[in-house]
Protein backbone atom coordinates (compact mmCIF):
# COMPACT_ATOMS: atom_id res chain seq x y z
CA UNK A 1 0.00 0.00 0.00
CA UNK A 2 0.82 3.12 -0.44
CA UNK A 3 0.49 6.36 2.15
CA UNK A 4 -2.76 8.22 1.62
CA UNK A 5 -3.67 11.51 2.49
CA UNK A 6 -7.15 11.80 4.25
CA UNK A 7 -7.04 15.51 4.93
CA UNK A 8 -4.43 18.33 4.68
CA UNK A 9 -1.75 17.24 7.38
CA UNK A 10 -3.15 13.91 7.86
CA UNK A 11 -2.22 10.84 6.14
CA UNK A 12 -2.80 7.00 6.85
CA UNK A 13 -0.29 4.41 7.03
CA UNK A 14 -1.19 0.78 6.66
CA UNK A 15 0.74 -2.76 7.23
CA UNK A 16 -0.87 -6.08 5.76
CA UNK A 17 -0.61 -9.15 7.66
CA UNK A 18 -1.11 -12.28 5.47
CA UNK A 19 -3.77 -14.98 5.83
CA UNK A 20 -1.08 -17.31 6.99
CA UNK A 21 -1.38 -15.75 10.62
CA UNK A 22 -3.43 -16.33 13.61
CA UNK A 23 -4.10 -12.83 15.30
CA UNK A 24 -3.36 -13.04 19.03
CA UNK A 25 -1.90 -16.39 18.01
CA UNK A 26 -5.69 -17.73 18.58
CA UNK A 27 -7.88 -15.93 15.67
CA UNK A 28 -7.59 -17.31 11.78
CA UNK A 29 -7.21 -14.37 9.61
CA UNK A 30 -7.95 -15.94 6.21
CA UNK A 31 -7.71 -12.53 4.51
CA UNK A 32 -5.31 -11.13 6.55
CA UNK A 33 -5.78 -7.97 9.11
CA UNK A 34 -4.01 -4.35 8.82
CA UNK A 35 -1.81 -2.80 11.29
CA UNK A 36 -3.02 1.08 10.71
CA UNK A 37 -1.08 3.88 12.00
CA UNK A 38 -1.43 7.20 11.15
CA UNK A 39 1.24 10.44 10.51
CA UNK A 40 -0.36 13.89 12.06
CA UNK A 41 1.78 17.29 10.73
CA UNK A 42 1.15 20.71 12.16
CA UNK A 43 4.27 22.60 12.67
CA UNK A 44 5.42 19.19 14.74
CA UNK A 45 4.96 16.03 13.45
CA UNK A 46 2.78 13.05 15.66
CA UNK A 47 2.82 9.58 14.75
CA UNK A 48 -0.59 8.10 15.91
CA UNK A 49 0.08 4.27 16.73
CA UNK A 50 2.33 2.14 15.77
CA UNK A 51 2.92 -2.18 14.59
CA UNK A 52 5.14 -4.97 15.82
CA UNK A 53 7.74 -7.05 14.11
CA UNK A 54 5.02 -9.14 12.15
CA UNK A 55 5.76 -10.41 8.81
CA UNK A 56 7.37 -6.91 7.17
CA UNK A 57 5.37 -4.42 8.88
CA UNK A 58 8.00 -2.07 10.17
CA UNK A 59 9.61 -1.85 6.62
CA UNK A 60 5.97 -1.58 5.20
CA UNK A 61 5.79 1.40 7.70
CA UNK A 62 8.92 3.25 7.02
CA UNK A 63 8.16 2.89 3.27
CA UNK A 64 5.09 4.67 3.26
CA UNK A 65 6.95 7.56 6.04
CA UNK A 66 9.80 7.85 3.07
CA UNK A 67 6.56 8.31 0.42
CA UNK A 68 5.96 11.62 2.36
CA UNK A 69 9.54 12.55 2.59
CA UNK A 70 9.49 11.72 6.70
CA UNK A 71 12.74 10.32 8.42
CA UNK A 72 12.13 8.59 12.05
CA UNK A 73 13.92 12.05 13.77
CA UNK A 74 11.77 14.48 12.70
CA UNK A 75 8.75 12.75 14.51
CA UNK A 76 7.99 14.44 17.83
CA UNK A 77 5.96 12.56 18.96
CA UNK A 78 4.42 8.77 19.11
CA UNK A 79 0.67 8.68 20.43
CA UNK A 80 -0.06 5.14 21.66
CA UNK A 81 -3.48 4.67 22.47
CA UNK A 82 -3.19 1.01 23.46
CA UNK A 83 -0.40 -0.86 24.40
CA UNK A 84 -1.30 -4.16 23.05
CA UNK A 85 1.98 -5.40 20.92
CA UNK A 86 0.66 -5.65 17.95
CA UNK A 87 0.90 -1.52 18.15
CA UNK A 88 3.70 -1.26 19.96
CA UNK A 89 5.83 -4.63 19.48
CA UNK A 90 8.06 -2.36 17.23
CA UNK A 91 8.23 0.08 19.98
CA UNK A 92 12.15 -0.47 21.54
CA UNK A 93 13.68 -1.02 17.59
CA UNK A 94 11.50 2.35 16.50
CA UNK A 95 13.26 4.30 19.63
CA UNK A 96 16.83 3.77 18.72
CA UNK A 97 15.76 5.08 15.40
CA UNK A 98 14.62 7.83 17.31
CA UNK A 99 15.91 8.07 20.50
CA UNK A 100 14.57 11.54 21.76
CA UNK A 101 10.59 10.89 20.68
CA UNK A 102 8.10 11.67 23.32
CA UNK A 103 5.63 8.93 23.60
CA UNK A 104 2.70 9.83 24.97
CA UNK A 105 -0.08 7.71 26.16
CA UNK A 106 -1.92 7.44 30.14
CA UNK A 107 -0.86 6.67 33.36
CA UNK A 108 -1.65 3.16 32.94
CA UNK A 109 -0.09 3.01 29.50
CA UNK A 110 2.98 4.32 30.69
CA UNK A 111 3.53 1.80 33.17
CA UNK A 112 3.38 -0.85 29.94
CA UNK A 113 5.78 0.85 28.45
CA UNK A 114 8.37 0.80 31.11
CA UNK A 115 7.22 -2.82 31.62
CA UNK A 116 6.92 -4.38 28.62
CA UNK A 117 9.76 -2.28 26.65
CA UNK A 118 11.83 -1.10 29.40
CA UNK A 119 11.52 2.40 28.22
CA UNK A 120 11.75 4.77 31.54
CA UNK A 121 12.88 8.46 29.18
CA UNK A 122 10.57 10.85 27.38
CA UNK A 123 7.19 9.53 28.58
CA UNK A 124 4.19 12.01 28.61
CA UNK A 125 1.13 10.92 31.05
CA UNK A 126 -1.98 12.54 29.22
CA UNK A 127 -5.82 12.10 30.51
CA UNK A 128 -8.88 13.16 29.23
CA UNK A 129 -8.97 16.73 28.39
CA UNK A 130 -5.35 17.42 27.96
CA UNK A 131 -4.17 18.37 24.49
CA UNK A 132 -0.81 19.04 22.35
CA UNK A 133 -1.16 21.59 20.16
CA UNK A 134 1.15 20.59 17.02
CA UNK A 135 1.14 23.97 15.38
CA UNK A 136 -0.02 25.44 12.33
CA UNK A 137 -3.83 24.52 12.94
CA UNK A 138 -3.52 20.72 14.20
CA UNK A 139 -4.33 19.89 17.76
CA UNK A 140 -4.24 16.44 19.60
CA UNK A 141 -6.99 16.19 22.35
CA UNK A 142 -7.03 12.80 24.50
CA UNK A 143 -9.72 10.73 25.97
CA UNK A 144 -9.42 7.95 28.22
CA UNK A 145 -11.49 5.00 27.07
CA UNK A 146 -10.78 2.12 29.71
CA UNK A 147 -11.66 -1.45 28.65
CA UNK A 148 -11.92 -0.63 25.15
CA UNK A 149 -10.39 -3.45 25.55
CA UNK A 150 -7.59 -2.80 27.65
CA UNK A 151 -7.24 -0.98 30.44
CA UNK A 152 -5.12 1.67 29.31
CA UNK A 153 -6.88 2.43 26.48
CA UNK A 154 -7.48 6.47 24.87
CA UNK A 155 -8.90 7.44 21.86
CA UNK A 156 -6.99 10.81 19.89
CA UNK A 157 -9.36 13.23 18.28
CA UNK A 158 -8.04 16.67 15.89
CA UNK A 159 -10.73 19.19 16.66
CA UNK A 160 -9.74 21.02 13.18
CA UNK A 161 -10.31 17.93 10.66
CA UNK A 162 -13.03 16.18 13.36
CA UNK A 163 -10.65 13.22 12.71
CA UNK A 164 -11.12 10.51 15.58
CA UNK A 165 -8.44 7.94 15.97
CA UNK A 166 -9.79 5.27 17.79
CA UNK A 167 -7.70 2.52 17.85
CA UNK A 168 -9.04 -0.69 18.15
CA UNK A 169 -12.74 0.75 18.65
CA UNK A 170 -14.31 0.24 15.33
CA UNK A 171 -11.30 -2.02 13.50
CA UNK A 172 -12.24 -5.29 11.92
CA UNK A 173 -10.31 -7.68 10.46
CA UNK A 174 -9.41 -8.00 6.24
CA UNK A 175 -6.30 -6.40 4.71
CA UNK A 176 -6.46 -3.28 3.03
CA UNK A 177 -6.04 -2.49 -0.82
CA UNK A 178 -5.34 0.88 -2.56
CA UNK A 179 -9.35 1.36 -1.82
CA UNK A 180 -8.86 2.00 2.06
CA UNK A 181 -11.81 4.16 2.94
CA UNK A 182 -15.21 3.71 2.99
CA UNK A 183 -16.41 6.14 0.62
CA UNK A 184 -14.03 4.06 -2.35
CA UNK A 185 -15.84 0.57 -1.41
CA UNK A 186 -18.53 -1.54 -3.27
CA UNK A 187 -21.52 -2.76 -1.85
CA UNK A 188 -20.19 -6.15 -1.92
CA UNK A 189 -16.60 -4.97 -0.40
CA UNK A 190 -18.88 -3.23 2.44
CA UNK A 191 -20.61 -6.35 2.95
CA UNK A 192 -16.89 -8.41 3.46
CA UNK A 193 -16.05 -5.90 5.77
CA UNK A 194 -19.07 -5.54 7.82
CA UNK A 195 -19.09 -9.36 8.82
CA UNK A 196 -15.24 -8.74 9.26
CA UNK A 197 -16.26 -6.12 11.89
CA UNK A 198 -18.44 -8.62 13.74
CA UNK A 199 -15.84 -11.25 14.21
CA UNK A 200 -13.52 -9.01 15.17
CA UNK A 201 -16.02 -7.80 17.44
CA UNK A 202 -17.31 -11.01 18.53
CA UNK A 203 -13.47 -12.46 18.79
CA UNK A 204 -11.54 -9.86 20.59
CA UNK A 205 -13.85 -6.66 22.01
CA UNK A 206 -17.06 -8.71 23.14
CA UNK A 207 -16.47 -9.57 26.90
CA UNK A 208 -16.09 -5.50 26.77
CA UNK A 209 -19.37 -4.96 25.65
CA UNK A 210 -20.37 -2.04 28.87
CA UNK A 211 -17.66 -0.59 28.02
CA UNK A 212 -18.05 0.38 24.41
CA UNK A 213 -21.35 1.31 25.56
CA UNK A 214 -19.72 3.98 27.65
CA UNK A 215 -17.00 4.86 25.38
CA UNK A 216 -19.37 5.88 22.47
CA UNK A 217 -21.44 7.90 24.93
CA UNK A 218 -18.27 9.83 26.23
CA UNK A 219 -17.40 10.82 23.27
CA UNK A 220 -20.83 11.48 21.47
CA UNK A 221 -20.31 15.12 21.78
CA UNK A 222 -17.30 14.87 19.40
CA UNK A 223 -17.91 16.51 16.02
CA UNK A 224 -16.51 13.41 14.27
CA UNK A 225 -15.88 13.68 10.81
CA UNK A 226 -13.51 10.67 10.26
CA UNK A 227 -12.76 7.52 12.23
CA UNK A 228 -9.30 5.89 11.80
CA UNK A 229 -8.82 2.68 13.20
CA UNK A 230 -5.93 0.77 13.86
CA UNK A 231 -7.36 -2.22 12.06
CA UNK A 232 -9.44 -2.21 8.73
CA UNK A 233 -10.90 0.55 6.69
CA UNK A 234 -10.66 4.23 7.43
CA UNK A 235 -13.92 5.68 7.95
CA UNK A 236 -14.35 9.32 5.79
CA UNK A 237 -17.83 9.42 4.42
CA UNK A 238 -20.13 7.93 7.17
CA UNK A 239 -18.16 7.74 10.43
CA UNK A 240 -22.15 7.39 11.95
CA UNK A 241 -22.21 3.49 10.42
CA UNK A 242 -19.43 1.92 12.38
CA UNK A 243 -20.33 3.62 15.22
CA UNK A 244 -24.30 2.71 15.28
CA UNK A 245 -22.70 -1.03 14.47
CA UNK A 246 -20.12 -1.27 17.55
CA UNK A 247 -23.40 -0.14 19.79
CA UNK A 248 -25.67 -2.68 17.97
CA UNK A 249 -22.87 -4.98 19.03
CA UNK A 250 -22.44 -3.76 21.85
CA UNK A 251 -26.27 -3.84 22.64
CA UNK A 252 -26.45 -8.29 21.88
CA UNK A 253 -24.43 -8.62 25.43
CA UNK A 254 -27.44 -8.02 27.30
CA UNK A 255 -29.93 -8.35 24.51
CA UNK A 256 -32.44 -8.92 23.01
CA UNK A 257 -30.55 -10.11 20.02
CA UNK A 258 -31.74 -10.52 16.03
CA UNK A 259 -34.34 -12.95 15.01
CA UNK A 260 -31.91 -15.49 13.98
CA UNK A 261 -30.33 -18.77 15.02
CA UNK A 262 -27.16 -20.26 14.91
CA UNK A 263 -26.91 -24.12 14.57
CA UNK A 264 -23.73 -25.95 15.83
CA UNK A 265 -23.15 -29.46 16.07
CA UNK A 266 -20.74 -32.26 15.94
CA UNK A 267 -21.07 -35.52 15.04
CA UNK A 268 -18.62 -38.73 15.59
CA UNK A 269 -20.58 -41.66 13.31
CA UNK A 270 -23.18 -39.54 11.68
CA UNK A 271 -25.79 -40.51 14.11
CA UNK A 272 -25.89 -36.93 14.81
CA UNK A 273 -25.45 -35.44 11.33
CA UNK A 274 -28.66 -37.80 10.70
CA UNK A 275 -30.53 -35.64 13.11
CA UNK A 276 -29.18 -32.48 11.99
CA UNK A 277 -30.64 -32.67 8.60
CA UNK A 278 -33.98 -33.08 10.24
CA UNK A 279 -32.96 -29.86 12.13
CA UNK A 280 -31.26 -27.93 8.55
CA UNK A 281 -35.13 -29.23 6.85
CA UNK A 282 -36.90 -26.67 9.54
CA UNK A 283 -35.00 -24.05 9.92
CA UNK A 284 -35.46 -24.11 5.66
CA UNK A 285 -38.80 -24.57 5.56
CA UNK A 286 -39.46 -21.67 8.36
CA UNK A 287 -37.28 -18.73 6.23
CA UNK A 288 -35.75 -18.04 9.41
CA UNK A 289 -32.23 -16.60 9.10
CA UNK A 290 -29.60 -19.18 10.59
CA UNK A 291 -25.94 -20.07 10.13
CA UNK A 292 -24.62 -23.44 10.43
CA UNK A 293 -21.40 -24.36 11.31
CA UNK A 294 -19.91 -28.26 12.62
CA UNK A 295 -17.35 -28.74 14.41
CA UNK A 296 -14.49 -29.21 14.75
CA UNK A 297 -14.18 -28.68 10.82
CA UNK A 298 -14.94 -25.02 11.32
CA UNK A 299 -13.14 -22.96 13.61
CA UNK A 300 -14.61 -20.95 16.36
CA UNK A 301 -13.75 -17.36 15.31
CA UNK A 302 -16.39 -17.16 12.89
CA UNK A 303 -19.27 -19.29 14.78
CA UNK A 304 -18.72 -16.29 17.75
CA UNK A 305 -19.33 -13.69 15.25
CA UNK A 306 -22.47 -15.52 14.11
CA UNK A 307 -23.60 -16.41 18.04
CA UNK A 308 -23.12 -13.41 19.25
CA UNK A 309 -25.86 -11.66 17.19
CA UNK A 310 -28.13 -14.75 17.18
CA UNK A 311 -30.75 -14.82 19.82
CA UNK A 312 -31.60 -18.87 19.59
CA UNK A 313 -28.64 -21.32 19.20
CA UNK A 314 -29.07 -24.90 18.63
CA UNK A 315 -27.00 -27.10 19.88
CA UNK A 316 -26.02 -31.04 18.69
CA UNK A 317 -24.38 -32.61 20.93
CA UNK A 318 -22.99 -35.87 20.99
CA UNK A 319 -21.96 -37.99 24.64
CA UNK A 320 -18.38 -38.83 24.29
CA UNK A 321 -17.03 -40.96 26.92
CA UNK A 322 -19.75 -39.44 29.23
CA UNK A 323 -19.12 -36.16 28.37
CA UNK A 324 -19.76 -34.07 25.95
CA UNK A 325 -18.37 -34.35 22.53
CA UNK A 326 -15.07 -32.49 23.13
CA UNK A 327 -15.20 -29.90 20.01
CA UNK A 328 -18.59 -28.71 20.64
CA UNK A 329 -17.35 -28.38 24.97
CA UNK A 330 -14.35 -26.27 23.20
CA UNK A 331 -17.05 -23.67 21.77
CA UNK A 332 -19.65 -23.60 24.49
CA UNK A 333 -16.42 -22.72 26.93
CA UNK A 334 -15.25 -20.54 24.60
CA UNK A 335 -18.72 -18.77 24.34
CA UNK A 336 -18.86 -18.70 28.13
CA UNK A 337 -15.26 -16.59 27.97
CA UNK A 338 -16.58 -14.09 25.60
CA UNK A 339 -20.16 -13.65 27.23
CA UNK A 340 -22.20 -14.80 25.13
CA UNK A 341 -25.15 -14.84 27.27
CA UNK A 342 -29.17 -15.00 27.99
CA UNK A 343 -29.97 -16.96 24.58
CA UNK A 344 -32.22 -18.95 23.90
CA UNK A 345 -31.35 -22.88 23.20
CA UNK A 346 -32.43 -26.05 21.73
CA UNK A 347 -30.19 -28.91 22.15
CA UNK A 348 -29.99 -32.68 20.64
CA UNK A 349 -27.22 -35.51 20.31
CA UNK A 350 -26.48 -39.21 19.92
CA UNK A 351 -25.82 -40.94 23.11
CA UNK A 352 -24.19 -44.90 23.59
CA UNK A 353 -24.10 -46.58 26.47
CA UNK A 354 -25.01 -43.64 29.28
CA UNK A 355 -25.75 -39.83 28.43
CA UNK A 356 -23.61 -37.05 29.82
CA UNK A 357 -23.75 -34.22 27.34
CA UNK A 358 -26.25 -32.53 29.11
CA UNK A 359 -24.72 -32.63 32.46
CA UNK A 360 -21.24 -31.22 30.79
CA UNK A 361 -23.71 -28.06 29.26
CA UNK A 362 -25.48 -27.69 32.31
CA UNK A 363 -22.11 -27.10 34.17
CA UNK A 364 -20.65 -24.89 31.30
CA UNK A 365 -23.61 -22.64 31.44
CA UNK A 366 -23.53 -22.46 35.31
CA UNK A 367 -19.68 -22.26 35.55
CA UNK A 368 -19.87 -18.99 33.11
CA UNK A 369 -22.96 -17.79 34.70
CA UNK A 370 -24.41 -17.47 30.84
CA UNK A 371 -28.20 -17.57 31.71
CA UNK A 372 -29.04 -19.69 28.86
CA UNK A 373 -33.23 -20.60 28.45
CA UNK A 374 -32.95 -24.49 27.46
CA UNK A 375 -36.40 -24.35 26.13
CA UNK A 376 -36.07 -27.93 24.06
CA UNK A 377 -34.01 -30.80 24.38
CA UNK A 378 -34.47 -34.23 22.29
CA UNK A 379 -31.14 -36.86 23.13
CA UNK A 380 -31.72 -40.60 21.69
CA UNK A 381 -29.58 -43.68 21.86
CA UNK A 382 -27.64 -44.61 18.35
CA UNK A 383 -29.14 -43.37 15.51
CA UNK A 384 -32.72 -42.07 15.69
CA UNK A 385 -35.71 -43.10 14.84
CA UNK A 386 -38.74 -41.38 13.19
CA UNK A 387 -39.93 -41.22 16.28
CA UNK A 388 -37.25 -39.33 17.55
CA UNK A 389 -37.08 -37.08 14.49
CA UNK A 390 -40.73 -36.17 14.39
CA UNK A 391 -39.72 -35.28 18.24
CA UNK A 392 -36.56 -32.83 17.36
CA UNK A 393 -38.70 -31.63 14.44
CA UNK A 394 -41.47 -30.07 16.51
CA UNK A 395 -39.32 -29.25 18.62
CA UNK A 396 -37.58 -26.99 16.66
CA UNK A 397 -40.82 -25.55 15.35
CA UNK A 398 -41.41 -24.70 18.72
CA UNK A 399 -37.92 -23.33 19.66
CA UNK A 400 -38.31 -20.82 16.47
CA UNK A 401 -41.36 -19.72 17.76
CA UNK A 402 -39.88 -18.72 20.90
CA UNK A 403 -36.75 -17.01 19.09
CA UNK A 404 -38.79 -15.03 17.22
CA UNK A 405 -40.87 -13.84 20.28
CA UNK A 406 -38.18 -12.84 22.39
CA UNK A 407 -35.61 -11.38 19.67
CA UNK A 408 -34.72 -7.70 19.35
CA UNK A 409 -38.14 -6.30 17.17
Amino acid sequence: MNAKQLSPGIWHLAANISKDNLFEGLWPIPHGVSLNSYIVEGADIALIDLVREWEDAPKQLETQLKELGLEFNRIKYLILNHLEPDHTGWLANFKKRNPHIEIVTTKKGADLVREFYFIEDNIRVVKTGDKIDLGDGKTLEFYEVPNVHWPETMVTYEPASGTLFSCDAFGSYGSLTEKSCDCELSEKEHEFYEFESLRYYANIVASFSTFVERAIKALSDLEIKTICPSHGIVWTDRPQDIVERYARYASYYKGPCEPEITLIWGSMYDNTAYATDAVRDVLLESGITFHEYRVPEQDISHILAHAWKSQGLILGMPTYEYHMFPPMAHVIDMMGRKHVKGRKVFWYGSFGWSGGAEKELNSLIEQHKLGWDITGKADFRGRPTEEDIEKIKQGVRDFIKTVMESAKK
